[in-house]
């Protein structure tokens, strides 16, 4: 699962752009459970168990990551863009970023050396930033780059310290590959998937396809932010990398099911998994779509603790990512019960 994480991390797809990830995750299921793609592009599997469900349960992941797209190419040849989700602007600045065409850019920023008064500390406006990829003019640049192409972070994955990982999109390919090793493993009983496409510019994949498998319970699998840093208080911290699953209670995009955010922990101390609450209400998921979908549906969300989100180098610690895919399937075999 792992090694599957990494694969994952190293792909291209922003949101509407996922076509890489879901011709990945194809190969990796085509033939182990019936699958069809959604006219949005969402991937909807169907997993045979080994017993049937009593209540239908679905698993959602998302498949996009953050990145840019190309808005004018200015007479210098270098590009003008917006972000595609949120990105911070600070970690953008002399950030590498690769195109869906292999193109390779750098963002541009002024050196400190001419830099004045409260530029050497403000951070720039992030409509004044520009991709340079190397060309002299507006033609050159219109060769290797059009308006409405997208490009993502470049960045590396590796593995350091005690079991931490860093890379891009760990948001949320960390969940795609939990959803890939239960499609790949033999399940408690049947089970329905979604990975998702368009998570991180409004939850809109999600709708759709929790509409078209109409669960009467859904879990979904993401990364969250782990403020877990020095000069963070200790109520802002979020969650805490190697300290498990984390838990939500409320986000907000919603408000969590009492009765199965208990159950989670319950199961969690049953079966010996590390398991956390998110303890800020901050962000949201994919589940603000799904729990409002047709007559409603109720949903649980556990995320993989990460730093950096939303950068070319997240981190997370492997052994929260197993308690998630633990924990994950002791839901399903609850909820399908």
């Amino acid at each position: 699962m792992l090694d599957t994480v990494k694969e994952l991390s190293l792909l291209c797809g922003t949101s509407g752009r996922e076509t890489k990830i879901r011709e990945y995750i194809i190969s990796r299921i085509d033939g182990r459970c019936e699958w069809h793609e959604d006219a949005l592009g969402n991937i909807i599997a169907f997993k045979k168990g080994r017993k049937p469900a009593s209540h239908k349960v679905m698993l959602d992941a998302h498949m996009d990551e953050v990145g840019v797209i190309a808005t004018f190419i200015n007479s210098d040849g270098t590009v003008r863009f917006s972000p595609v989700g949120g990105i911070s602007t600070k970690v953008l600045l002399a950030r590498q970023i690769v195109f869906d065409n292999g193109t390779v850019g750098v963002v541009g920023i002024k050196p400190i050396h001419l830099s004045k008064g409260d530029e050497r500390t403000k951070i720039p406006a992030a409509d004044s930033l520009y991709i340079d990829i190397g060309a002299s003019s507006k033609e050159e640049a219109s060769e290797y780059v059009k308006i409405g192409d997208t490009g993502v972070f470049l960045s590396d994955y590796r593995e350091f310290g005690d079991h931490r990982i860093k890379g891009k999109a760990l948001d949320d390919r960390a969940g795609c590959a939990v959803l890939l090793d239960m499609i790949n493993s033999d399940l408690p009983c049947d089970a329905y998937f979604s990975f998702s496409v368009q998570e991180e510019i409004g939850l809109r994949g999600a709708a759709t396809s929790a509409y078209g498998i109409d669960p009467e319970y859904a879990i979904v699998l993401e990364t969250t932010t782990a403020a877990d840093l020095i000069d963070v208080p200790e109520h802002k911290k979020v969650c805490i990398l190697g300290n498990g699953a984390a838990v939500s209670f409320m986000d907000r995009s919603t408000l969590y099911s009492k009765e199965l955010f208990d159950t989670a922990f319950r199961l969690a101390g049953e079966k010996g998994i590390k398991v956390q609450p998110k303890t800020v209400v901050a962000g949201g998921n994919n589940a603000g779509a799904i729990h409002k979908a047709r007559a409603g549906i109720k949903t649980i969300t556990v995320n993989v603790p990460c730093r950096y989100l939303h950068s070319a180098s997240c981190v997370c610690d492997t052994r929260d990512i197993e308690s998630v895919r633990q924990l994950a399937e002791a839901l399903l075999g609850e909820l399908a019960e």
